[in-house]
């Protein structure tokens, strides 16, 4: 007979704060809300205003600051990251389990995030001062299909989801990781970890002109929407293929 994969006995979601999916509802609704309101061409204004703003309160010592922070928000090296310390939790631990969890958040960013800011396809503010050189007001709506794609991928901010995605990943591996050195993560850097990037993005983003501030908003609401879902996966209890049985050690400490 054919050794199926089962998932253990007990298996259960992690618990997420705050609990229960009611947070998860109101995240989704924000989000909706605020995708809704600019389709009809509402939120405008505070945009603008908060744009220009940042524009005038930009000197040049600022801005570079700006640029160097914003890279918290890179998608691509905390992949890499992210990637880097599954890999050696895993060989620490010969277990593949710390490998599902980038993988996971690798295919949950990719496939929510990069296909809403195609659908959207709204311009960044920036685009009324650099190519395509477009009115400021066709920079505000969504929907601007007429632009090439590489023009049009403001909404949500990718920045901000990632951060809050990824910085999540790095916490839940650092604990273990550490763990197995002999060190516990104190709950403080835990939270430093998973909170300031996000919000130094959030603001470093918002600030430079590359996002509208309800891109910023909603990628927030997106990033933390997804994070929970993460969060949620009981990784040492998910069915794995036979051949892989013999590395199948549990990673995740308690919450």
């Amino acid at each position: 007979m054919r050794d199926t994969p089962t998932v253990r006995p007990g298996a259960r979601l992690r618990p997420v704060r705050p609990a229960g999916w009611w947070f998860d509802v109101l995240l989704l609704v924000g989000f909706v809300a605020i995708t809704v309101a600019l389709a009809n061409g509402l939120l405008f204004g505070l945009d603008r205003a908060v744009d220009q703003w940042a524009a005038g309160h930009r000197p040049p010592a600022a801005f570079h600051t700006a640029v160097v922070f914003n890279y918290l928000g890179q998608g691509g090296p905390l992949t890499l990251l992210g990637a880097g310390l599954a890999v050696l939790l895993a060989v620490r631990l010969r277990s593949v389990r710390p490998l599902l969890v980038p993988v996971a958040a690798f295919a949950l960013t990719t496939f929510t995030i990069g296909p809403l800011k195609v659908w959207t396809a709204r311009p960044a503010p920036s685009a009324s001062v650099k190519e395509p050189y477009l009115p400021v007001e066709r920079t505000l709506p969504l929907f601007a299909d007429d632009l090439p794609v590489r023009f049009a991928q403001s909404y949500p901010s990718g920045h901000v989801a990632n951060a809050i995605v990824w910085y999540g990943v790095l916490a839940l591996l650092l604990a273990p990781l550490l763990a197995t050195l002999g060190r516990r993560m104190p709950p403080r850097l835990v939270l430093a970890l998973r909170i300031g990037p996000p919000v130094v993005v959030l603001f470093t983003t918002t600030y430079l002109g590359w996002h509208w501030l309800t891109d910023s908003v909603a990628g927030l609401l997106l990033g933390l929407l997804l994070d929970r879902l993460l969060h949620r996966v009981p990784w040492d209890d998910l069915p794995l293929p036979g051949r892989l049985r013999k590395f199948d050690r549990p990673f995740t400490t308690a919450p």
